[in-house]
């Protein structure tokens, strides 16, 4: 009874099933570029928070938003900063631009501004630093703004204060509002970049490796081709509202396409090449070929997508939201592997390998190079290289304990983006957590009565919170003067329901380091205890935290969570499909245990690269999730084609000589498509993001690390140590 593989190599690998295929494939390709839009076009920044929006920091969002409605959307600081103190001539330039942001010609979208130009000169002197070299100007934007115009409000502020201001006096803008600007800036040519350097960098690959014109660019048009159609079917989906489309992830999507369909070029066409040479038709070739391939590929390209599926298991708004682009993708790259690669090869027959052409030989394939050797090393002293292998691994695993990690998203800017040097120059000279205070919101199920009773209260809670430390200081001071009835209140100081009230906390640490993360903690453990100190009733009275220290304390805890969700998951539903496609639930749990230890040593000796070689005093949180996922799906490719190719094998030889077979045939194809992967990856080096650089080079050095030591020497050594286990149930030749 012949299998499903078989039957599809006789429909695709046929004169007319071919043609009929490409046919299909091309009529899907101008349909879909004609009737949906690019991907581009709706691809929106995913926010960072849960997808649930039901954090604490979330619930304080909704309640300052509720008890203080607002016009006001993100804030924006403009600091003015000169070499040596601001002359006076320069502060009024700095009091033009203040008229200006508070005048009828200001941008459209600027909703407010600090009216600097109207202000006490005691109230100015706080708001320029000690060495008078730098001043800070508040304003914020309209709410709900497109990306596009926050970019251009701000370039026509700086375009305004570039006319107005001296040329000595720099302007560097930062804040919430300004990190969004500048991301658009940093990836207005980003992904332009991204594709022509990974198509240049395949196609070089390529050609080194076949020395073939055509056997170099028809991956590319294949990876094109497909491209298209994902590009417009998640275009189509951002238009209708099927699901939101990730900036960040079509970036890296990009390189995923090209990378494993050229992953799967390079394994159909080695084995079409080898079944080229007992077979006198090229559509015979190929239907042997697709028969034996074609398991490998369903198989692979499922776990890559089982693995994107669980994504939407995730909590973290950029985790979850990577799942429907990668999901879609890699449906359209298993069709694509199964369907297209195999026809368009079929049709353009040995050619396709000019000027090498295969002849046909009537002799079966004999394992020659350098893999050759290292199957036959790897199965006669599998102790051994197991032994030295899994104890390189397990040094670089040990590593992960020292990796820090960062929160904020400013130090993966470059060191000469603005909103990162108006941050660092905050830092420098003001209270670290000015860039960024905490609102601390007291509400009430009665009526806030300002009377000197709720003022004593309000001055304990005050001191309440600043006794856990890490407090520069809160606004505004409470006094029984300030509290009275009729006392003229700051703003957002009560609200207009009269059932909250809202202070301002500066943090002495900036608002993204540990310590400062680890306070907003302490604030909330520590919130009915603080209530009832202060002489509130906590069942009438609650304390809420809000602003991007509270907001990232709880993403630190949704990483944590989805962290272990992701993981596990990941790691079952995969060794439930290895066991299936190997027939072997030991040989799955193997393969999973290799591919755990080689991420594993993938995140230490990345570390190593990164705080000792080049100087990093951290790496993005994200970073161990986004390379658990891809390292572990694309890993499990290389697993799947080798134990194949080695249950294959073992069919006519014995176990140690079908391992060492199974190296030897698949060790050229798998290492030339780990080295295209991991060059791919490298790609996102040039990205202008730190977090997507440090994603890149760990990557690469995962694949490297997984294709020569952990897939090419490991696997098989344990294969070969373990033996009547694996080969149970694999019939074998004497």
């Amino acid at each position: 009874m012949s299998s499903p593989f078989s039957k599809l190599a006789r429909i695709i690998a046929t004169p007319r099933g071919a043609k009929l295929t490409l046919i299909v494939w091309l009529l899907v390709i101008v349909a879909l570029s004609v009737a949906a839009p690019g991907a581009k076009k709706y691809a929106v920044s995913s926010g960072e928070g849960s997808i649930k929006d039901d954090t604490p920091s979330a619930v304080a969002r909704h309640i300052a938003q509720e008890q203080f409605p607002s016009d006001e959307g993100l804030p924006v600081l403009l600091v003015f900063h000169a070499p040596t103190p601001i002359t006076e001539e320069e502060r009024a330039g700095v009091e033009e631009i203040s008229k200006w942001l508070s005048s009828d010609r200001k941008p459209e979208h600027v909703a407010s501004a600090i009216p600097y130009h109207q202000l006490p000169q005691s109230v100015r002197q706080k708001m320029a630093s000690d060495d008078q070299t730098t001043l800070i100007l508040n304003a914020a934007l309209e709410k709900d703004l497109a990306s596009d115009q926050i970019y251009d409000t701000l370039r026509q502020i700086r375009a305004y204060a570039e006319q107005t201001g001296s040329s000595r006096l720099r302007l560097e803008m930062t804040g919430p509002a300004a990190i969004a600007a500048d991301t658009i800036a940093l990836f207005k040519n980003a992904d332009l970049v991204l594709m022509l350097a990974t198509i240049a960098l395949i196609l070089i690959i390529l050609v080194v490796i076949y020395r073939s014109p055509l056997l170099a660019v028809i991956p590319l048009v294949i990876s094109g081709a497909v491209y298209q159609v994902v590009d417009r079917l998640l275009g189509l989906s951002g238009k209708n509202g099927w699901f939101l489309v990730d900036k960040q992830a079509l970036s890296i999507m990009m390189i995923l396409l090209f990378a494993v369909l050229t992953d799967y070029c390079l394994f159909l066409l080695a084995r079409y090449k080898e079944e080229l040479g007992s077979n006198a038709s090229s559509y015979d070739a190929m239907k042997s070929a697709l028969t034996h391939v074609a398991e490998p590929i369903l198989f692979s390209g499922g776990t890559v997508l089982a693995a994107m599926l669980t994504l939407f298991a995730a909590a973290f708004k950029p985790y979850h939201h990577f799942a429907p682009v990668f999901s879609v993708a890699m449906a359209v790259i298993v069709l694509a592997g199964l369907t297209l690669i195999p026809a368009l090869f079929a049709i353009l027959g040995r050619n396709v390998f000019w000027p090498y052409v295969p002849k046909r030989r009537d002799r079966s394939v004999q394992p020659t190079g350098f893999w050759s050797g290292a199957g036959t090393f790897v199965t006669k002293k599998p102790a051994i290289t197991a032994g030295v292998l899994l104890l390189l691994l397990a040094a670089g695993s040990l590593n992960i304990g020292s990796i820090k990690y960062s929160f904020n998203l400013l130090n993966s800017f470059p060191d000469n983006v603005s909103s990162r040097t108006g941050f660092e120059l905050l830092k420098q000279r003001f209270p670290p957590g000015q860039l960024a205070p905490v609102s601390v919101i007291l509400k009430t199920e009665s009526e806030i009565v300002l009377d000197s009773a709720f003022s004593g209260k309000l001055t304990a809670l005050t001191e309440s919170i600043q006794k856990h430390g890490g407090v520069h200081s809160v606004t505004p001071e409470i006094t029984p003067q300030l509290t009275a009835a009729n006392a003229a209140l700051p703003r957002n100081f009560l609200s207009d329901r009269k059932h909250a009230v809202m202070l301002q906390a500066t943090l002495s640490d900036d608002p993204y380091a540990p310590a400062s993360l680890s306070l907003i903690g302490k604030w909330r453990e520590a919130s009915t205890s603080m209530l009832q100190e202060s002489g509130f009733d906590p069942s009438n009275a609650s304390l809420h935290f809000a602003g991007q220290t509270a907001e990232q304390y709880d993403v630190k805890a949704i990483n944590r969570r989805d962290t272990i969700v992701i993981f596990s998951l990941i790691a079952i539903l995969i060794t439930i499909m290895l066991a299936f496609q190997a027939r072997s639930v030991v040989m799955a749990i193997t393969m999973m245990a290799t591919m755990l230890l080689s991420y594993t040593a993938t995140l230490g000796f990345g570390w190593m690269l990164f705080h000792d070689g080049l100087g990093f005093d951290s790496i993005s949180y994200r970073l161990p999730v986004y390379t658990f996922v891809f390292l572990i799906a694309l890993g499990v490719d290389y697993n799947i084609m080798l134990v194949s190719r080695i249950r294959e094998e073992a069919s006519k030889y014995a176990w140690k000589e079908a391992v060492s077979r199974g190296v030897s045939l698949t060790g050229g194809v798998i290492s030339s498509a780990g080295l295209i992967l991991a060059a791919t990856f490298c790609v996102l080096i040039t990205q202008p993001l730190q977090e997507l650089y440090l994603f890149g080079s760990m990557m690469a050095i995962g694949i490297i690390l997984d294709t020569f030591l952990v897939r090419g020497m490991l696997l098989p050594a344990l294969m070969a140590l373990i033996g009547n286990r694996f080969a149970s149930d694999t019939p074998r030749g004497g």
